[in-house]
């Protein structure tokens, strides 16, 4: 497969999945904030932007006076924000475009679809929480689409790979947000609605609801498919899929490798070690991502530069 062809697999398997899981996030905490007088919009809203990676160019000042207007324009509406939900559909888009030969018709038309509603003024003319049930139903069609009409070839691994490292890096996100809220609200319960975890979790933990559950579901449970674990051990069958090298002893691949040397760590290690130290070792997998996605460019996709997030900002 040619290595743009890969690359752009790659990118729109985590696109489509950032603007979905940002889309998450934003509903349940601007539903908090309807429902709780108490919360505190401008804290919340600081949080937000911390799980987001969002670095204050501008100066402390205006993080201390950011508000959900600001915040939902930053992270929701402005194409020309990096971390926002319209500028992952464009990226997607563009990532699109440039496989067009390798896409299915209907996955091609799911995605500029889906990006066309931007341009066109209708993304930013719907109002929370409207707009949020969009992005996500929107996400649904192009994986479902993909899912369906995309035969399980390079380009296939190439997408999920991309959509898992994505969803491990976002979960750990909200889960070291939950970790560092200090016990304010519930904020573990609210973590577990924005990965769609909820009833999933109530019917394995039997209504039980505790930190330590809903940590070691969200991180560790091998069966849910937004779990941290889950997704790493994707990942690493994508890259093992990609790679069929038939090596007996060690690993070429150095993906491979920090994908799986970070899975094993987590599912081997005492969960009371990690949430012991739980916002470091979200952080740690963050970098993990990140060093995989830079270790999977390098590989595969010849002259081009990795696209990472920014870490939690303290």
């Amino acid at each position: 497969m040619l290595s743009r062809i890969a690359e752009s697999m790659f990118w729109i398997g985590r696109y489509v999945e950032r603007a979905e899981d940002t889309a998450r996030i934003l509903d349940v905490q601007t539903q908090l904030m309807l429902e709780d007088s108490g919360i505190d919009e401008a804290t919340t809203c600081r949080s937000l932007l911390s799980v987001m990676g969002v670095e204050d160019e501008d100066g402390a000042a205006r993080l201390g006076s950011v508000d959900l207007a600001q915040t939902l324009d930053l992270l929701c509406y402005d194409p020309s924000s990096p971390v926002s939900i319209a500028s992952a559909f464009g990226a997607a888009r563009e990532s699109a475009r440039r496989a067009r030969e390798t896409l299915s018709v209907p996955m091609w038309e799911a995605i500029n679809t889906t990006y066309r509603a931007i341009p066109s003024g209708h993304f930013h003319a719907q109002r929370p929480p409207a707009i949020f049930q969009w992005v996500r139903e929107r996400a649904a069609l192009v994986n479902g689409t993909a899912d369906a009409t995309m035969t399980r070839d390079e380009g296939w691994h190439f997408l999920m790979l991309g959509r898992c490292v994505e969803r491990a890096d976002m979960t750990s996100r909200m889960v070291a947000t939950a970790a560092m809220s200090g016990g304010i609200g519930a904020p573990w319960t609210t973590t577990l609605r924005a990965c769609g975890a909820y009833e999933a979790f109530l019917r394995t933990y039997r209504g039980l609801e505790t930190e330590r559950g809903a940590a070691e579901f969200l991180l560790l449970d091998r069966l849910f498919p937004r779990s941290v674990v889950f997704a790493l051990n994707r990942s690493e069958q994508c890259v093992q899929n990609l790679e069929a090298s038939g090596q007996r002893a060690g690993f070429q691949n150095e993906a491979q490798r920090l994908l799986g040397r970070m899975r094993a760590e987590l599912e081997y290690r005492s969960l009371s070690d990690l949430m012991d130290d739980l916002p470091a070792q979200m952080e740690r997998l963050q970098r993990t991502c990140a060093q995989a996605t830079e270790a999977v460019t390098r590989r595969y996709f010849a002259g081009s530069e990795a696209l990472v997030w920014h870490g939690i900002q303290g």
